[in-house]
């Protein structure tokens, strides 16, 4: 397996010159009295603006610290923003919480939206099961906004919002450059890659820009030879046919193309063109019964994430307005194969449930479940705005929008040889079948404001009137022979998604409402600035596929008081935000009767902390970056999963999945070796608190908690100028940490782990022109 794989996979390594900071920190500038921080322009408010203008709470991610940390996806870059955690189970699912604005939902594809919303330039990319996981090369910025920003960016920014803006087609002149890069992972194998650009002027007016790469991601897990027992029968089965070490390796490869026309000297039009894929084999868990980075998996498991993004940009001016229309279309596939004889074990020897599951003959069989899911999803998004002359006293920013998601859903819980008599109508070997469409409308208009009240005091105010509907249509369940209460049994109407047996769902609910921000921001000079915020966040219900109430939306409070400061001649750059939220109907998403996901509103939750940055010229050349958060999240009241039902979590009881401490910090110097050639070393430390994977008390004492772990990262390297080499170590002392903690299925009690990389070292060299 091991060896046609690698054979086939030369489509390669990515992980190279892209890396993100830890805080929003610039470069260093040389001035006469030395080096100070270079000014970070940032658009978060949807124009360009000083990042240390800017009364909210953002960390900007610019251009040379995208080349100095070690960043090729999401996990690398998150491990540096003290505010942000991920659950991740496989490459292209993740879940992204901020501020410990979090349920410890199970993302399932009829379950809620999630509560951060990630853009490419001008669109959401986030779907139902997570936002696209964009390799981050040729990155102009990386924006990240904490705190509710439903004003401006809508319903899935309820806690927060990520933007990854790309480099775009210039004019001014040609240029290009590559990195390869070659890596080796504790416990696993090799990992490679490459990337590459070009930027041509066509004209005066006109420039295309051409970004590729392509990587494999070596794996760290292996799949031990084992047998398993289900107890009615008893069948004995082995996974000797799919053992093998190293067996969660991947292959990202894609591509960017963008081309800017500038009409005149007023309008522009930027269209683009964005595809990527990711292809896995292996689980990403591991069975610390085995021991660590041990597992043992009885069918296949792999996974093929494959998206394309189409998006124009169209800029320009009408008398004194800026007027910006922003329009895209995304279409997503997830294909995937995975070993679900986790529930089949169980299910069979608490309750015998294999007595149920024969073939024609009536004969015992190989009960081991797995599941074959396709998934496919589209996104469309239109945005038109107007502003006003950003130099104006009183400053507006106002527009419409409007965004269609539709999720084409097909998950086969399957057994082999299951008997016709037993499986779905139409769809042999399928014990459960869900066949649904999940179709989501925003509408929206929004307007935001600032007043220049003096030459120190700026009130700002925004307000977004919102429109969203939610509707969910299809089959789920099991076949007529299997079940008189579930599935085929409970239909009313023939099929109305393409390749279902029949018609036992469909369902529509809708909501709307506003969210807003009022904030007042001080200036005490050039330097120094203080802000304060109030503001609200929202994220919309949706439909509970298994009969019951719809689930209501859930709204987020925030208050918060935050600085921007400069010290020491622009050589100490210190940021921060004191922060208190209140969540409102929180939805919390868990598995029912049949593993079936239900959604509830679970009442009220409650989150305080504080966040900091801090960016330090030390001496020139020597630059020292930090960021940490300290944020307490709990219950506000009892949960139960009903009014009058026992209570499954206290108040009191913390949040899932978001620490308590996270902190990062790392230095780099930088000299001149000889003339013309220079010499770098950095090193950096990040901490990652413990966390409890879920909310409820039971859970937690069975699954237990994902413990606190720190990591150190090194760096060094040479360049003069037009080439670079670089040797780099992530992990350098490869720390057990992990990501997540869970169990398959309702009745399992064998907890999985998703562990964090292990030690990674490599060689990385680049060359520009």
């Amino acid at each position: 397996m091991k060896a046609s794989r690698n054979k086939s996979k030369w489509s390669v390594g990515l992980m190279a010159s892209t890396m993100l900071t830890a805080v929003a920190a610039p470069a260093a500038a040389q001035q006469a009295g030395g080096a100070t921080l270079e000014e970070v322009v940032i658009t978060a408010q949807k124009r360009s603006e000083n990042l240390q203008d800017v009364p909210v709470s953002v960390q900007a991610l610019g251009t040379e610290r995208l080349d100095q940390l070690q960043v090729s996806d999401m996990a690398d870059y998150v491990k540096f923003l003290p505010n942000v955690t991920v659950q991740a189970s496989a490459p292209g699912y993740n879940t992204i919480y901020m501020r410990g604005v979090a349920s410890g939902e199970n993302s399932n594809h009829s379950g809620p939206l999630p509560s951060v919303a990630v853009y490419l330039d001008e669109q959401p990319v986030t779907t139902i099961t997570g936002p696209l996981d964009i390799h981050v090369y040729d990155i102009e910025r990386v924006e990240v906004l904490a705190g509710p920003q439903g004003t401006l960016y809508g319903a899935s920014a309820q806690a927060g919002t990520i933007r990854i803006i790309t480099n775009k087609p210039s004019t001014s002149g040609f240029e290009a450059g590559y990195d390869l890069e070659l890596n080796r992972v504790s416990h696993g194998g090799i990992g490679y890659g490459v990337e590459g650009f070009v930027n041509q002027p066509l004209s005066d007016r006109a420039a295309v820009r051409l970004v590729g790469w392509a990587l494999h991601d070596a794996g760290y897990i292996d799949n031990e030879e084992a047998t398993q027992t289900y107890p009615t029968g008893p069948v004995t089965i082995n996974n000797a046919a799919l053992a093998d070490d190293d067996f969660n390796e991947s292959d990202t490869y894609g591509a960017r193309a963008a081309l800017k026309i500038d009409l005149d000297d007023t309008w522009s039009v930027t269209p683009t063109l964005n595809a990527q894929r990711t292809e896995s084999d292996g689980d990403y868990r591991f069975d610390p019964g085995r021991g660590r980075l041990k597992t043992a998996r009885f069918r296949p498991d792999r996974g093929d994430d494959k998206w394309y993004q189409a998006a124009m940009t169209v800029e320009g001016a009408v008398s004194n307005l800026d007027v910006v229309y922003a329009g895209a279309y995304m279409k997503r596939w997830l294909e995937g194969e995975s070993d679900y004889s986790d529930y089949a074990y169980f299910y069979d020897t608490l309750y015998g449930y294999g007595a149920y599951w024969y073939d024609d003959a009536g004969d015992n069989i190989d009960i081991s479940q797995y599941i074959k899911a396709k998934d496919v999803f589209t996104k469309q998004s239109h945005e038109l705005r107007v502003a006003t002359p950003a130099d104006y006293r009183f400053r507006v920013t106002a527009g419409l929008f409007y965004q269609k998601q539709t999720h084409n859903i097909q998950q086969r819980y399957m057994i082999d040889d299951l008997a016709s008599s037993i499986s779905v109508t139409g769809w042999p070997d399928t014990i459960w079948l869900t066949k649904q469409l999940r179709v989501d409308r925003d509408y929206a208009a929004f307007a935001d404001a600032s007043f220049d009240v003096t030459d120190q005091l700026t009130i700002n105010g925004g307000i977004r009137f919102f429109k969203a509907k939610n509707g969910l249509e299809g089959f789920f369940g099991y076949g007529p022979g299997y079940s008189s209460r579930t599935g085929e049994a409970v239909c009313f109407g023939p099929p109305i998604v393409d390749g279902s047996p029949c018609t036992n769902l469909d369902r529509v609910t809708s909501d709307k409402g506003k969210t807003y921000r009022i904030n007042a921001q001080f200036k005490f000079d050039a330097d120094r600035m203080v802000y304060a915020t109030y503001s609200t966040g929202y994220r919309p219900g949706g439909v509970n596929r298994r009969g019951g109430d719809p689930y209501d939306p859930d709204y987020l409070k925030n208050l918060e008081f935050g600085w921007k400061t400069t010290w020491m001649d622009n050589r100490l750059r210190w940021n921060g935000a004191l922060f208190r939220e209140k969540w409102n109907d929180y939805q919390f998403s868990f598995l029912g009767q049949n593993g079936l996901t239900i959604i509830a509103n679970g009442g009220k939750a409650k989150m305080k902390g504080v966040e900091t940055d801090l960016t330090w010229v030390l001496a020139e050349g020597l630059t020292l970056n930090g960021a940490a958060s300290y944020i307490d999240a709990e219950l506000a009241q009892d949960y139960r999963s009903s009014p009058t039902g026992p209570v499954l979590a206290p108040k009191g009881q913390s949040l899932p999945v978001t620490p308590k401490f996270k902190g990062s910090m790392y230095v780099r110097y930088e000299w001149e070796m000889m003339a013309g050639m220079d010499a770098h070393v950095q090193g950096a430390v990040v901490h990652n608190g413990s966390a409890y994977p879920d909310l409820r008390s039971a859970d937690r004492a069975l699954i237990g908690k994902t413990p606190a772990y720190t990591t150190f990262d090194l760096t060094a390297g040479l360049t003069n100028g037009s080439w670079r080499v670089e040797a780099f170590a992530k992990n350098l002392f490869d720390e057990d940490g992990q990501v997540d903690r869970g169990v398959a299925c309702v009745v399992c009690t064998r907890v999985w782990v998703t562990p964090i990389r292990p030690r990674i070292i490599g060689l990385r060299f680049g060359q520009s022109f």
